[in-house]
């Protein structure tokens, strides 16, 4: 007798926030669901390669199979799985729970979530400068002036700098720059609603648009994209000091970007 695929519970996917907290109260024990699987692979799929767990495949929450083009991406997705204890905890599984969402929801939706990542460019991060004090200016501009560069010189996206919060208009040409280059890189096939939900989280964790296309293109690497994301922040800290539950927020998106850069990275096909 063959072995049928595993599906994921939708439920226990979802963040803390996002889950039924009448339906935890009334089943606790399904938060955190008892490892069920011995052993957890990459191997070819239908499609490309997916995650066997003792052999059975996984399917996302919405019954699609767990597959990408990329044996390295899935090798990854089956380490995390490798790596659960007695229960799975999907809060230590980010790139699974970021594919089941590029599978399940964006791959329904690529020109929504553009134009979602869109809006971000229009009112980007990196185009809001501190006028004081005079050590915040410069390291913001220490950070975000070479990318500012890189959307002016490589996307061809010339940004409108302001000084404070107001909001400042960017050029038509610029945010339609700046929409090529994402759909370039996005690109058509089966990876595509992957790099789109890597893009998406990337933007949406750093609140800049440019930030995470230069991530996904490899033009910074992802500790000088995560301290320019932090610009603001670091500063506060080095002048008011840390705080424990900031820092520990801030270690939980760390950890999804990672994760989000991880996809980005690896999925392309063999």
């Amino acid at each position: 007798m063959s072995k049928g695929p595993i599906g994921l519970d939708a439920d226990i996917f979802v963040s803390p926030e996002e889950r039924d907290p009448v339906k935890a109260a009334r089943d606790p024990a399904r938060a955190l669901p008892k490892r069920f699987y011995r052993e957890a692979v990459a191997a070819p799929a239908d499609g490309g390669y997916g995650i066997f767990l003792d052999g059975r495949p996984v399917n996302t929450p919405a019954k699609r199979p767990l597959v990408a083009p990329s044996r390295s991406l899935m090798e990854t997705v089956a380490a995390e799985w490798a790596g659960q204890g007695e229960t799975i905890d999907p809060a230590t599984m980010p790139l699974t729970k970021l594919m089941n969402t590029a599978l399940d929801g964006v791959a329904a939706q690529m020109a929504e979530v553009e134009a979602e990542i869109g809006k971000y460019s229009a009112s980007d991060l990196i185009c809001y400068r501190a006028g004081a004090p005079e050590s915040l200016a410069a390291a913001q501009a220490a950070a975000w002036d070479p990318l500012v560069a890189f959307a002016r010189d490589k996307l061809g996206a010339r940004l409108a700098l302001a000084e404070g919060v107001m909001f400042i208009e960017q050029p038509q040409e610029a945010l339609d720059a700046f929409a090529r280059a994402v759909r370039a890189y996005v690109g058509e096939g089966a990876s595509a609603p992957l790099r789109l939900a890597a893009l998406h989280v990337m933007t949406t964790l750093t609140g800049s648009a440019v930030i995470a296309l230069a991530t996904a293109l490899r033009k910074i690497d992802l500790a000088t994209a995560w301290d320019a994301a932090n610009v603001d922040e670091d500063w506060q800290m080095r002048a008011w000091g840390a705080d424990a539950e900031a820092l520990a927020r801030r270690a939980a998106r760390l950890n999804e970007f990672e994760a989000a850069a991880t996809l980005s990275r690896h999925s392309t096909p063999e």
